[in-house]
């Protein structure tokens, strides 16, 4: 199958759990943890042409133009770090298989807001979207990864 159904795909599943959740009310089906990763990372390979790398990958998963790139995935309010990248992408994904940029930049200007903080015991920081956002405005073009294929 060709990656161009990406974000059909993704749509589905949303649609799915959405049918889920209304045949049980108050159970929730959200994807989390593994699978908003995931997803994050496969749209994020799809839309901006980056090279994904084995998962897992310590602080890394893809690579573009020589730039290593971490990509972070949410559906909520914030993300969680546990180093500083070369690259950060953060995309907040929504329920048609789209998302939102939330932050595409140099790492560094993220991992300085946790100087001076002791690390958490699950060893991750967390950074708010509403945070990233304001942050996002100080990045120039120039220092973002370019999208190659729209979102939506």
């Amino acid at each position: 199958m060709d990656k161009e159904h990406l974000p059909r795909l993704v749509g589905e599943l949303y649609r799915v759990v959405g049918e889920l959740e209304a045949m049980f009310p108050g159970r929730h089906f959200t994807p989390d943890g593994h699978l908003v990763g995931s997803l994050g990372e496969c749209l994020a390979a799809y839309h901006y042409g980056l090279d994904l790398l084995r998962a897992s990958s310590p602080g890394v998963d893809a690579v573009k133009d020589g730039r290593e790139i971490e990509i972070k995935a949410t559906q909520g309010k914030s993300v969680g770090l546990r180093s500083g990248p070369e690259h950060l992408l953060v995309l907040k994904l929504d329920r048609e298989g789209g998302f939102a940029e939330i932050y595409n930049g140099p790492g560094k200007v993220v991992w300085r807001e946790f100087e001076g903080k002791a690390k958490p015991s699950n060893g991750q920081y967390q950074i708010s979207v509403k945070r990233l956002t304001q942050l996002m405005e100080a990045v120039s073009p120039h220092q973002r990864v370019a999208m190659k294929i729209a979102n939506g």
